[in-house]
């Protein structure tokens, strides 16, 4: 396959990633949004280190993988906490972090 091809697939779920985070209310729905488009960036490094015959892209995904399972533990601890205080998880109506 051409290395074209999964630079589009990459940029085709980043964008759905994106309209996931801008549309959709619910913070379970836009950390998967959020993972999606880390998801994507992840193909598209894991496609040009493929190109360029190096390994840095692959080594820059272990490291954005790393990244994101922390971003994933403590954005659940923040809407597990908030589900527990406020029974609703709504992100229009979160204003509990506010100082």
């Amino acid at each position: 396959m051409p290395l074209s091809a999964y630079l589009i697939m990459s940029a085709v779920l980043f964008t759905i990633g994106v309209i996931g985070v801008l549309i959709r209310r619910n913070p379970l729905i836009i950390f998967m949004s959020i993972e999606l488009m880390l998801n994507a960036v992840n193909l598209s490094f894991v496609a040009l280190s493929h190109f360029l015959d190096s390994a840095d892209g692959q080594m820059f995904v272990f490291l954005v993988l790393t990244v994101a399972a922390a971003e994933v533990v403590v954005g659940l601890a923040l809407i597990v906490s908030i589900y527990r205080k406020r029974r609703n998880i709504d992100v229009d109506e979160m204003n509990i972090m506010r100082g």
